[in-house]
């Protein structure tokens, strides 16, 4: 069986992932270290983890299968996914894959060091309509794909 787990403390498309998990006859997983809206859809699992850090990427690790869909901006959380055969995908559309994830770890640890030295400010544009609409389409292919494949 499929599943998404949501690493969902900032994640702006929450419900989008509950919307197109429902018409797919989903399971999804929302894991967060604060409290969540409450759902009362029975495909919506909330999830809420301690404080500690991590906590809420080394839940979705432990509980995740190989087949399973990821939704996080959380680079690292991304790459121990793929590690464990995931499909990874963040709230702009992006998809994360083996190929990719050693070159978006690299810019992360770059601006990182960037952003330390002072040479740049952290930054993050607003979450856009086109955004929204690019992740929707992504998570609604990737289904397909692995809905495919099993």
């Amino acid at each position: 069986m499929l599943d998404i787990y949501v690493d969902g403390d900032s994640c702006p498309v929450k419900t989008d992932v509950i919307r197109v998990a429902t018409r797919y006859d989903l399971q999804v997983y929302m894991v967060s270290n604060q409290i969540l809206r409450a759902h009362f859809d029975p495909r919506v699992k909330l999830i809420q983890v301690g404080p500690e850090f991590d906590a809420a990427d080394n839940w979705i690790i432990a509980h995740m299968m190989a087949h399973d869909i990821v939704v996080t901006s959380d680079i690292p959380l991304a790459a121990r996914c793929l590690e464990k055969g995931g499909s990874v995908l963040n709230p702009t559309g992006k998809i994360f894959t083996v190929e990719n994830i050693g070159s978006a770890l690299a810019t992360r640890e770059f601006n990182s060091y960037l952003r330390e030295s002072g040479l740049i400010k952290g930054s993050n544009l607003p979450f856009s309509q086109r955004d929204r609409s690019c992740f929707l389409q992504s998570l609604d292919k990737m289904i397909q794909k692995l809905k495919k494949q099993s």
